[in-house]
């Protein structure tokens, strides 16, 4: 893939038709439907994490097929009744940790739900405490991306993101958390799921104060595996170069997940980031779904990076937003 796939100006106005299935909300809404049937039942367990200055919370909630779904949330201590939350989705092959990974919101001041990943092992750094007792019942390349891709039902990001946003239902539900302050964000495979998880919690009522978007991943897809080779879209074409005869099948079962699409549901305001020299996530990609969203927005443009982004100067820029915002 060449550095810039398309000029900075080009990007700016690129605004690929989306390919959305035609019944993309309805199988959005039946998903939603479908695990409203199973109790949230959030627990929000006293953890001693050594860390005086925030409050701590071992959390357990029901997210898709009534499966439990954990989470940290980490509160500031310092005695307001009442906080923004910010609810962070994490990167691919990433597990939620232990507290002490995750006090950078505590310290700005705002309440902090980690959901982990189901099924993720710790590869990413971090080890993950959700197992994902589904498969799918097709065949798969190695890692998540092509996990019971052959049905759209099966898909595993059905379930992660419907898991997101049970995890939105949740902070609503946690102590001290502001119902009415609740912010969305991750990058990466973080930032899909953010990005997904804005606007399909608008589908059951309870859309977030914002959403922070950094450097998105299963976005755009269909273009993604025709400009770079890198992973976690590898995966894809790995799958693909076996399973010759199942290309158009796979790539509408992911219609219905990419944030190409999903962008288009979102209408909260959103802080949006781009690397240009990012070859896992390549620009073009990005800016298709910023362009696609339907809120008002902004976007982080670093010219020189690659899929690290902006890094904690982005983070300050998210601060500014938030502060402004709300």
């Amino acid at each position: 893939m060449a550095l810039f796939d398309l000029t900075t100006a080009e990007l700016y106005q690129y605004r690929p038709v989306p390919q959305s299935p035609t019944d993309f909300e309805d199988f959005w809404k039946r998903t939603l439907s479908e695990v409203a049937e199973f109790p949230l039942d959030p627990v929000f367990e006293p953890y001693d994490a050594g860390l005086p200055a925030v409050e701590v919370f071992d959390v357990r909630f029901s997210g898709w097929g009534g499966h439990r779904i954990a989470a940290w949330l980490i509160v500031p201590a310092d005695g307001r009744d009442s906080v923004p939350c910010v609810v962070q989705y994490l990167g691919y092959n990433g597990g939620r940790g232990i507290p002490l990974d995750h006090t950078f919101w505590a310290a700005a001041g705002y309440a902090l739900l980690l959901m982990d990943t189901r099924g993720v092992s710790g590869l990413g750094g971090l080890p993950g405490s959700t197992a994902d007792p589904v498969g799918g019942g097709s065949p798969q390349a190695p890692g998540f991306l092509t996990r019971g891709v052959l049905d759209p039902h099966d898909y595993y990001y059905r379930r992660v993101f419907t898991d997101a946003v049970r995890a939105v239902e949740t902070a609503a539900l946690a102590p001290r958390v502001d119902v009415s302050s609740i912010v969305l964000a991750g990058g990466s495979q973080g930032g899909a799921i953010a990005q997904a998880a804005a606007g399909l919690s608008a589908l059951v009522g309870l859309p977030p104060a914002a959403a922070l978007v950094d450097v998105p991943f299963l976005t755009h897809i269909r273009r993604a595996i025709e400009i770079t080779d890198a992973e976690p879209y590898k995966e894809l074409i790995r799958f693909l170069a076996t399973q010759r005869d199942k290309t158009e099948q796979t790539l509408a079962t992911l219609d219905y997940f990419d944030g190409l699409n999903l962008a288009a549901l979102g209408t909260v305001p959103a802080l949006y980031s781009v690397a240009l020299r990012d070859p896992v996530c390549p620009p073009s990609t990005v800016f298709a779904a910023f362009n696609a969203w339907q809120g008002p927005k902004e976007i982080s443009v670093w010219p020189f990076n690659e899929h690290e982004g902006g890094g904690s100067q982005q983070r300050v820029r998210q601060l500014r937003f938030l502060k402004e915002l709300l």
